[in-house]
């Protein structure tokens, strides 16, 4: 079951295994460099990235909603 949290005023629901993204976005990131990656994924439906120990993710939009998936 997905678990849902706030990141720079954000929504963005997430499985277990994503808790490193989230944390990156949130904590490693400032809020004008997490905004790319929220602004690609509205514009193209998603936008990959790593955190800084290489683990992949990919962030989702679609039907109005982010989702963080960890690939």
């Amino acid at each position: 079951m997905a678990s849902k949290t706030t990141v720079h005023g954000y929504t963005v629901a997430y499985e277990e295994n994503a808790t490193e993204g989230i944390a990156h976005l949130r904590d490693d990131l400032d809020s004008s460099e997490a905004g790319v990656f929220f602004d690609q994924a509205r514009r193209n439906g998603s936008a990959p990235f790593e955190d800084d120990e290489d683990h992949q993710f990919t962030l989702i939009y679609q039907d109005g909603a982010y989702t963080l998936v960890r690939r």
